[in-house]
């Protein structure tokens, strides 16, 4: 398992997070304080506070591919 700092600031940048994890066959979760939520689901993610950084537990293996396509999300 992986972790990193994402940023999704805004409704157009949650779309695309969304349809980019979704091309995974991985599990994501993101937290943000005590609230842990799927990160392939739209409704969980506005559900998070979206104005401060959220930690983004990618869990799988061999992450590199996935970073390259995350990499306009990371802070």
């Amino acid at each position: 398992m992986k972790t990193v700092k994402i940023s999704l600031n805004s409704i157009d940048k949650v779309k695309a997070f969304v349809n980019d994890i979704t091309k995974f066959d991985v599990d994501f979760d993101l937290v943000s304080g005590r609230y842990v939520i799927d990160a392939k689901s739209i409704m969980g993610i506005f559900s998070l506070d979206l104005s401060k950084p959220i930690d983004l537990n990618i869990h799988a293996d061999n992450v590199d591919e996935i970073l390259s396509v995350l990499a306009p999300y990371l802070i």
